[in-house]
């Protein structure tokens, strides 16, 4: 599958950032998470929502999905040596009509 011009843009500007990109479309058995990216010791998981305009985009993420993403984020996290214990963000980029990106950093923190 072709990538998006925005994701690659969006890739790009993480690599730019120093963070290198580990996995794009990472499918586990709960879901799958868009791209995931290693800075240091902290692994970070971006979920990725296009549309007309960054609120619209926003609102394509329902709660369902969000509990999705958090038990793909815990069965990557099986992975990796500190497991759970892993220094973790969950960010949201979002793409408008025009391709302009914003990324929500720790998006569903709280």
């Amino acid at each position: 599958m072709r990538a998006l011009p925005q994701r690659t843009r969006l890739r790009d500007s993480m690599k730019a950032a120093g963070i290198d990109i580990c996995a794009r479309r990472w499918r586990g058995i709960t879901g799958e998470i868009d791209l995931i990216g290693r800075l240091g010791d902290e692994v970070i998981f971006i979920e990725v929502k296009q549309s007309r305009t960054h609120d619209l985009a926003a609102s394509h993420i329902s709660l369902a999905q969000i509990a999705r993403i958090f038990t793909t984020v815990d069965e990557f996290l099986a992975g990796e040596p500190k497991g759970l214990l892993t220094n973790v963000r969950i960010d949201l980029a979002l793409v408008d009509g025009l391709g302009r990106i914003e990324v929500l950093e720790n998006a569903f923190a709280g």
